[in-house]
């Protein structure tokens, strides 16, 4: 994989920042500024993450993309400082007034209130327990988790009130609150989806720069595993050109690190990510760029913006086809008598307040 040390950022997904739709003005630095900074050997501008508090009115989402394999989804962060340069999660950003490039790496929001809303939320009279996964956006375990500790007491008061929870994420991180995951999975209560996009760390440093290495998230897998808790490899997304051929391999690694079940989708570049993602691969990899954008293509039509339902995260055309030949096939020989097991709803009771606590 050639670079291009001049241009490549390197530490971060996005090579730049690209017009938000929503905005009528866009700011740019202009070229004689950065060409000023070059000489000087001056950066532009800091590559520091910015932590910045939101305060929603409510952080339980109802999900209502056929395509997606959820219910309820609630985000204690927008914006993700894991850089992966093909997250669809990077479009939500515009609705904040930022950029979906380096602004979505680099601007965090933070839902400090999350805890509270969420116990709000799961003490309605109105709410039927269904599970609610953490997160359906962006990382909940991304590096911020470590500062602001949101996601270890949203799982508290998911216990505090025996409702199941899901949790998505490629950090291992997730380790640290193993105490609190063995307490909901005694009861039924909470699955891992852990992402694993390679085998190959060459590949994991360039594609999602700022995550858990591949031999600490495969590690994460064998120690849920081994503590009983469910997991399900999300072998996602999957590039042709960069990482569909491992699909496989992937497949058996994750069985073998004692994963019960796996998904996978084939990668799209709706919205602002297809021009991330178009100027990040020919500085990223200039040598394969043309070729991976074509394979992309073939999978969605002749584009590489997909929108169409049902068919938007499986793709279609040979190449698509190939991919699903291998995910069946590793379906058959290693995951054949394995089930995600579905989470309990029957345990949750909203807690009783004043006077009603008497009866």
């Amino acid at each position: 994989m050639k670079q291009s040390s001049e241009e490549y950022i390197k530490g971060r997904g996005a090579q730049q920042n690209v017009h938000n739709r929503f905005l009528q003005h866009m700011y740019e630095i202009r070229e004689d500024f950065l060409e000023f900074c070059r000489i000087e050997g001056e950066a532009p501008e800091a590559s520091r993450t910015e932590y910045l508090p939101v305060f929603p009115k409510t952080v339980v989402n109802k999900v209502t993309s056929p395509d997606v394999g959820m219910e309820y989804s609630m985000n204690p962060y927008q914006g993700c400082e894991h850089g992966c340069v093909y997250c669809y999660a990077r479009n939500a950003h515009e609705f904040w007034g930022y950029s979906a490039g380096l602004d979505f790496e680099r601007k965090i929001l933070v839902k400090k209130e999350a805890p509270r809303l969420l116990e709000s939320h799961l003490r309605k009279k109105t709410w039927k327990a269904a599970t609610i996964v953490l997160s359906g956006n962006t990382d909940c375990y991304q590096p911020a988790e470590q500062k602001f500790e949101i996601t270890r007491q949203c799982l508290e008061v998911f216990y505090k009130y025996r409702h199941p929870v899901g949790i998505i994420t490629k950090n291992a991180l997730v380790l640290r609150d193993l105490d609190i995951l063995k307490k909901l999975n005694e009861q039924q209560l909470v699955g891992v989806n852990v992402s694993i996009t390679s085998l190959s760390e060459k590949t994991r440093r360039i594609l999602e720069p700022r995550t858990t290495t591949i031999k600490k998230r495969l590690q994460t897998v064998r120690i849920l595993s081994e503590n009983g808790i469910p997991v399900n490899a999300m072998l996602a997304p999957m590039i042709p050109g960069i990482n569909s051929h491992e699909l496989l391999k992937l497949a058996q690694t994750a069985a073998d690190f004692g994963a019960v079940s796996f998904g996978f989708t084939i990668v799209r570049l709706n919205g602002a990510i297809g021009q991330l993602f178009t100027d990040w691969i020919k500085k990223a990899m200039p040598e394969k760029a043309e070729k991976v954008l074509h394979l992309i293509q073939d999978c969605h039509g002749g584009s590489i913006n997909d929108s169409r339902f049902g068919i938007r995260s499986s793709g279609e055309g040979k190449v698509a086809e190939h991919i699903h030949e291998m995910a069946r096939l590793a379906r058959q020989n290693y995951f054949a008598n394995r089930t995600f097991p579905k989470l309990r709803t029957d345990l949750h009771k909203p807690f009783k307040t004043g006077q009603m606590q008497l009866f």
